[in-house]
């Protein structure tokens, strides 16, 4: 492994976003494919079930101390978040073009920061608040409600991504006091049980080629966070996290070939405005995290 800071560790980092991005690219191909003879919400539970088994291995290792916490209230509407989330843009990726789905969904950081001014009182300033109505702009040319007839389910996703931004500050709110690993464990124990009361409202049982797929599916996602994490461990934030990009084209490719779709110029000219303000707020927020290290180093 090469150490973070060089060369080496960029271009390590930048290739595992880059397989990150394939893979969640992969995954919503996926849960296209398996919502023909199965509903969204049973696709998310199969999802957060796969996902589960594919980090039991992890979870042996680790052993109980990883879900040791006087936090759990919080992990449980992190939990009901993240399902709401979850159901929300899975629904959205099975009604939707995938690229248009996928481009909402960049919307996230634009919430975060938002949410972070509002809720945890941190200070955003003039450059990071035109990020974010840039970025919003950006997200009403995706949207494009007199153009076309996908308002509907686009707002979904649109909500799809603020509801995962609203788990996201609870996150950082519980790696103050929580280990790395009991957030990610939770995550999985939580969300599998939370995702079945819904997914048996719309119950079916799939078939060999379902099960296929519903098992590619939670390996993909499963890889796909695996590869996220140590890209970001690798490196700057702010230097890979605009390789998060390659999810765009990578899925308008697959897309194309597996569904036969094809993407209209302002899906992609809201997309780039969206992921461009996005990119900025997480350049600006590594820039300030520099400063407050300095800042720390200084006063000890």
């Amino acid at each position: 492994m090469f150490p973070q800071g060089t060369t080496q560790g960029l271009l390590r980092a930048i290739g595992l976003m880059l397989l990150a991005a394939l893979a969640f690219s992969v995954m919503n191909v996926l849960i296209r494919a398996a919502s023909v003879q199965l509903h969204a919400f049973e696709i998310a539970f199969f999802r957060n079930v796969f996902g589960l088994l594919f980090m039991l291995p992890w979870f042996f290792k680790h052993g109980l101390n990883v879900i040791r916490t006087d936090r759990l209230p919080l992990f449980m509407v992190r939990a009901v978040l993240g399902i709401v989330s979850m159901f929300c843009f899975f629904w959205g990726l099975t009604v939707l073009p995938l690229a248009k789905a996928v481009a909402l969904g960049f919307t996230v950081p634009l919430f975060v920061t938002v949410g972070a001014a509002v809720v945890l009182k941190e200070a955003v300033h003039a450059r990071r608040w035109a990020a974010v109505i840039v970025g919003f702009i950006g997200t009403l040319i995706i949207l494009r409600p007199s153009l076309d007839g996908d308002l509907i389910p686009s707002l979904v996703v649109v909500f799809s991504a603020l509801t995962m931004a609203a788990s996201v500050l609870i996150i950082k709110d519980l790696s103050r006091t929580e280990n790395p690993n009991t957030i990610v464990i939770f995550m999985v124990l939580l969300m599998t049980p939370l995702s079945l009361p819904v997914a048996l409202t719309v119950w079916q049982w799939p078939d060999a080629w379902g099960w296929l797929l519903l098992v590619l599916l939670g390996f993909s996602g499963s890889l796909a966070h695996l590869l996220f994490t140590h890209a970001i461990r690798g490196s700057e934030v702010s230097l890979v996290m605009p390789f998060d990009f390659a999810r765009l084209p990578f899925v308008i490719v697959l897309a194309w070939l597996f569904f036969n779709e094809r993407v209209d110029r302002w899906t992609l000219i809201g997309a780039v405005v969206v992921f461009a303000s996005g990119a900025y707020i997480a350049h600006r927020e590594s820039q300030l995290q520099k400063r407050r290290a300095r800042l720390i180093k200084t006063t000890d």
